[in-house]
């Protein structure tokens, strides 16, 4: 018998692969930067002089290019070309109807573009496959943080005592829609190949939103019972909060399980005061609701032993417990720690050309363990001949001319 084979690091899943992306800011660019880690050739659409997100901060003090920019779009091509030209558009199409097994797969969120709609290329492949994202379904524009602020999460974010809204800093329903994305268009490839059928897939911003927030119970619970009120730190339905240290540290304890929590109460030495109180209030700490109930007395117990000891004391005594905790550290303070060994987890260092050395990371889907390095991103209008040339197989004096009449451009 054949033993079976292991998928190595250097047979990436979706090698061969040919996307076309035309798509700007986080959604479509973080869910297409995933298929190219995985080995898919994505091949990027920009108007020439870029698009909107192109300058976007942050940006490099060193050169000010943007490192938001070429961070979202490591590993891909770009062609530059003039979208607002019929000649322009034509080679968009061509490319996103190019032959090929592996080819007619487009991700775009473009908004009044009839000639980049399904039914306008689907005309051209009929097996093509469009994942198009949107703000809201109906069409309306959307962005993760309006749409944060529609779901009702800034009102649950914050402080116990704060009365404005707190909105978030990450673009969480951005990336999770721009996985969504991957998800949908691996769906359709997967439908196609058995079916030979393609596919239009629309993803509304708004939708993940609101899935992510109905998918924890969130929305059954306020049907139920009305506003769930703020608990600032502290883990809602269990007991997780944060604790001072006596060097000024912080960190976060979490106690899901009842082994977290016994643990928790073993290193700390609280396992009388919790046994008398749990006679007292006839309550048992072992459940996770009981625990949330009596969070603010079960934290006023802990706290005195965190601010009793110094963080190195802290990390020595809960890390041999077994505790689940982690250190509150900075942005830069991340980046410093790992930049001690690069390579070594999914942090490392990318050479990208126009800014130079910046932190970045690897794929986080591991193939047989190893993580995928990552490319830079490219220039802007870097891989336009080369594209016109291996897809739509234009010769040197047809590129030529599509440069000297403003229809293409390359890298500057």
């Amino acid at each position: 018998m054949t033993p079976p084979t292991t998928l190595s690091l250097h047979d990436q899943p979706l090698e061969g692969l040919r996307v076309l992306e035309c798509s700007s800011f986080v959604a479509g660019p973080s869910g297409c930067m995933t298929l190219g880690m995985l080995g898919a050739d994505v091949i990027r659409v920009d108007p020439i002089g870029g698009a909107a997100d192109h300058n976007r901060w942050p940006v490099s003090v060193r050169t000010g290019g943007s490192l938001y920019w070429t961070s979202l779009n490591r590993g891909k091509k770009s062609v530059a070309v003039d979208l607002r030209s019929p000649e322009g558009r034509e080679l968009v199409v061509a490319l996103a109807t190019s032959p090929g097994p592996d080819a007619g797969l487009v991700v775009d969120n473009n908004v009044g573009r009839p000639w980049l709609t399904y039914e306008s290329l689907s005309q051209r492949r009929p097996d093509l496959i469009q994942v198009h994202i949107q703000g809201h379904a109906d069409g309306r524009p959307a962005v993760d943080y309006t749409v944060n602020a529609e779901v009702g999460i800034p009102g649950i974010t914050g402080p116990s005592a704060m009365a404005e809204p707190v909105n978030h800093v990450l673009p969480a329903w951005d990336l999770l829609t721009g996985m969504t994305a991957v998800t949908g268009l691996l769906a359709a490839l997967r439908r196609r190949d058995r079916t030979g059928e393609g596919s239009f897939l629309s993803i509304a911003l708004a939708d993940v939103a609101l899935s992510g927030v109905a998918s924890m119970g969130w929305l059954a619970e306020a049907a139920e019972v009305g506003d769930r009120p703020r608990h600032g730190n502290h883990l809602y339905g269990s007991f997780g909060v944060d604790f001072g240290t006596r060097d000024g540290s912080r960190v976060m304890v979490v106690a899901l399980t009842v082994r977290q929590w016994k643990n928790l109460v073993a290193v700390t030495g609280i396992g009388r005061v919790i046994g008398a109180l749990e006679e007292a209030l006839e309550v048992d700490l072992s459940l996770e609701d009981d625990r949330f109930r009596l969070r603010e007395t079960i934290a006023a117990i802990l706290r005195p032993w965190f601010a009793a000891r110094s963080m190195d004391e802290v990390t020595r005594e809960l890390d041999e417990a077994q505790v689940l905790w982690s250190r509150y550290r900075s942005l830069a303070e991340t980046v410093r720690e790992l930049s001690k060994e690069p390579g070594t987890s999914v942090f490392t260092e990318l050479e990208q050309p126009g800014i130079g050395t910046v932190p970045s990371t690897r794929s986080p889907i591991r193939v047989a363990g190893e993580y995928i390095e990552p490319k830079p991103a490219p220039q802007l209008g870097q891989d336009t001949d080369r594209v016109l040339a291996e897809v739509l197989g234009l010769g040197e004096h047809e590129i030529g001319s599509l440069h000297d009449r403003g229809i293409v451009a390359g890298a500057a």
